[in-house]
């Protein structure tokens, strides 16, 4: 058995098969940290909408409403705005990380292995921006919110799994996870590019320095005055915020300085930094410190503040429903973005004339794309962006999100928990090391 492990990869793989093995540690240990915030997230967003339409229902929105800041420096916002543009741009930042960790040094350097999850992304983008253009094709007011159902939400996905127990193996995790960040970048290139107005030139122009210098100091920190990892937070940091408040004063919204920051940070370690031993790239202890932050606190906040809404009892629920608002985003969540990711991938195959993974079958990606369907979060962001805070369009739209996601995740979980005996097989062969050298016997061969 020990002589025939390393030769298993031999066969040639399908799509969605199997990547490295510390590439499937690396993914598992985020997913178990996105977990605990997902099951935060939950619990916020659904604290918030028993209060919205609890008889304290005003000390909600009063809360949410409730002006803090610098008013000179633009920064004078409502905690609910906070929550939006500061917080989220925590989570953006981590987006950017780990995007440019995924193409740098991931197994998505390949383009054999991007293609795909790259592919379904957007795919599972356009496909339910054009379910809700066509639905509202005749409201050029509700229109504009087309880039509500485009979003997937991996915190909330990954909670789901937890609760529901499935035992998703790694390829299919490490395609969420791809699939998630893919996505949250094309939504925040939505969002920079048709979501900002009233720019103004001259602090975006001086944001430029500030990003300039943290980029230069990301990359050389470790020689800089002999700083170690923690002293650059207190240079960075400041380049950070300073970089945020102006891209937000500059009317671009502030997240998209989160992920910009995030590419400015170097993946991969120069051995002039220190050698062998010169311990994780700033990268790497970004992404450790940061992570806890976003999931734990960052995301569960902006979803207390933002999923609170006055639903009106059943009467309001289904006015909400009979809106092509609601419906457009229900059926591009729940419809469009299975249709768009598992279409886009079946697609590639018959161009490629490469099948599936031999250990998966197309109701696996099925599953899979279910879940994307969840598009809470940054769901949220955009319809605040595209209806502004409260009224009753905003109102519907997120009843339409809340709706899809739950939808979305009901149908995943039946899907999903009908596959998790086969699960459990694949999971149980990935824990195989016949050989003892540390890396499990399906794995072997794979670089």
């Amino acid at each position: 058995m020990t002589d025939k492990a390393p030769d298993r990869p031999a066969a040639p793989a399908g799509i969605l098969g199997r990547g490295t093995y510390p590439e499937a540690l690396r993914i598992g240990e985020i997913l178990r940290k996105e977990t605990v915030g997902g099951i935060l997230l939950v619990i916020a967003a659904a604290v918030a909408i028993i209060w919205a339409n609890s008889p304290a229902a005003e000390s909600y929105f009063a809360l949410r409403d409730f002006r803090i800041g610098y008013a000179p420096w633009h920064l004078e916002l409502s905690l609910g705005a906070w929550a939006a543009d500061g917080l989220l741009a925590v989570f953006f930042f981590l987006v950017g990380l780990e995007l440019k960790r995924e193409f740098v040094a991931g197994d998505l350097r390949k383009f054999s292995k991007a293609i795909v999850p790259v592919a379904a992304a957007f795919g599972g983008v356009a496909v339910p921006a054009i379910i809700y253009a066509v639905i509202n094709l005749t409201s050029p007011e509700t229109l504009q919110g087309w880039a509500i159902p485009t979003a997937t939400d991996i915190a909330f996905a990954v909670a789901v799994l937890a609760i529901v127990g499935s035992h998703l193996p790694s390829a299919l995790r490490i395609f969420l996870l791809t699939l998630a960040v893919v996505d949250d970048l094309l939504a925040i290139t939505i969002i920079a590019v048709f979501y900002s107005d009233d720019l103004h030139l001259t602090p975006l122009l001086l944001a430029l320095i500030p990003l300039a210098l943290f980029t230069v100091l990301a990359q050389v920190y470790r020689r800089f005055f002999g700083l170690k990892p923690a002293a650059a937070w207190f240079i960075l940091l400041p380049l950070g915020f300073a970089t945020w408040a102006l891209v937000h004063a500059g009317g671009i919204h502030a997240t998209v300085a989160g992920v910009l920051l995030g590419f400015a940070v170097p993946v991969i370690r120069s051995q002039a930094s220190g050698g062998p031993g010169a311990g994780p790239g700033l990268s790497e202890i970004f992404e450790h410190r940061f992570r806890p932050l976003s999931a734990g606190f960052a995301v569960p906040v902006f979803a207390f503040f933002s999923a609170g809404v006055a639903i009106g009892g059943w009467t309001g629920f289904l006015s909400a429903l009979s809106d092509p608002v609601t419906l457009g985003i229900i059926a591009g969540l729940v419809l469009g973005k299975p249709i768009g990711i598992v279409g886009t991938t079946w697609l590639l195959t018959r161009l490629t004339r490469v099948n599936l993974d031999a250990s998966l079958k197309w109701v696996d990606l099925i599953g899979v794309a279910l879940l994307a369907g969840i598009g809470f979060t940054v769901s949220l962001l955009i319809a605040d962006l595209s209806f502004g805070d409260g009224g009753t369009t905003n109102d519907h739209a997120k009843v339409g999100i809340l709706t899809a996601s739950l939808t979305a995740a009901l149908l995943a979980s039946v899907i999903l928990r009908m596959r998790n005996r086969h699960y459990r097989v694949l999971e149980a062969e990935e824990r195989v090391d016949a050989d003892d050298d540390g890396t499990p016997d399906v794995y072997q061969g794979r670089s």
